[in-house]
């Protein structure tokens, strides 16, 4: 296993506080990460979050309500972290009521797309997948279509957890989503703010594979589409990520197997991650949550980075956990 001078000397976790969920990205040689807003220890909640905290509750968890709005952190080194706070937040997003997370963004055309899911939406209810735009990649961001993208429950898949992806063959720009074990792909618009039909005219294209939860992230690599997604539940120690290979990307999508997942000497509840690719060195890196070994509340997750390694064959390496 690679044990070079390539790899930086982070310390996992990379930023203070509870995150989750983060979303990486690499604009130019700068290294920014969107993450979920996992939870706030009791001395740091303003009046406004413990209002949020009152309104509403989400199965008991009343963490949950505490999500009103994003922070971002940008690196160039993937050692050293700028902290951006509130680059959106849930003033800026009248349908927004209680929850924001998950978010996945990209540049096109020299603007800045922010997708996130809101109020873990559930049939007839207002809720789902929203698209924000910025001019820079702090924002602020601003609700761009005033309702959400995708609000209904279609093939089963809850409308959460959207990683958009440019397919550099096509040139198409796809979203993957879905919770509840359910995964859709849609294809975006050239201003990535509506949905627009396949060649065969459908709209939304099921494509889960065997063990499939939430989290779906897609990684063009050698000509080959990687699709890997999170399995197990999100508040339990068995949360993980799993991969399959296609030669496009609709699938068939075979499970080949796990490639991060608990280690009990270092953490457990490894998963919703995405993956970046190091400029300088051509290495790829996992960017991922997880949760310390001195923590057991579903919301505790912090977020962590790790070296993710291809086999020669293509097939990647099971990833080893660093830190604590």
């Amino acid at each position: 296993m690679y044990k070079g001078p390539k790899v930086p000397k982070w310390e996992n976790p990379i930023i203070p506080g509870f995150y989750a969920d983060p979303e990486g990205i690499m604009y130019g040689d700068t290294c920014w990460i969107f993450p979920t807003l996992s939870w706030l220890e009791g001395e740091d909640l303003t009046q406004e979050y413990k209002a949020d905290w009152d309104r509403k509750t989400i199965a008991g968890n009343t963490d949950f309500n505490l999500q009103t709005h994003f922070d971002a952190f940008s690196s160039t080194d993937f050692v050293h972290w700028t902290k951006h706070s509130e680059v959106l937040h849930k003033r800026d997003v009248k349908w927004a009521e209680f929850a924001m997370w998950a978010p996945s963004v990209i540049r096109k055309d020299g603007k800045y797309y922010f997708f996130f899911g809101a109020n873990d939406v559930h049939e007839g209810e207002v809720g789902g997948i929203g698209v924000a735009i910025a001019a820079r990649p702090e924002g602020p961001y601003r609700d761009a279509i005033g309702e959400p993208l995708i609000s209904h429950i279609v093939n089963g898949a809850q409308p959460i957890d959207q990683f958009v992806f440019h397919d550099p063959v096509s040139g198409d720009y796809l979203m993957y989503y879905g919770g509840w074990q359910h995964c859709n792909v849609v294809r975006l618009t050239n201003d990535l703010l509506h949905l627009q039909p396949f060649a065969d005219g459908e709209v939304y294209k099921e494509i889960t594979p065997a063990n499939y939860v939430e989290g779906p992230f897609m990684l063009y690599r050698d000509g080959r589409y990687y699709f890997m997604w999170s399995e197990g539940g999100w508040g339990g120690p068995d949360y993980s990520v799993a991969y399959a290979i296609s030669d496009n990307p609709f699938g068939p999508f075979e499970r080949i197997g796990k490639i991060l997942q608990l280690d009990m000497d270092v953490a457990t509840g490894a998963g919703h991650h995405s993956v970046v690719q190091n400029p300088k060195t051509g290495d790829y890196y996992i960017i991922y949550h997880r949760r310390p070994l001195d923590r057991t509340g579903v919301s505790e997750r912090r977020t962590c980075i790790d070296l993710l390694e291809f086999n020669p064959d293509g097939t990647i390496h099971p990833v080893q956990m660093t830190g604590k």
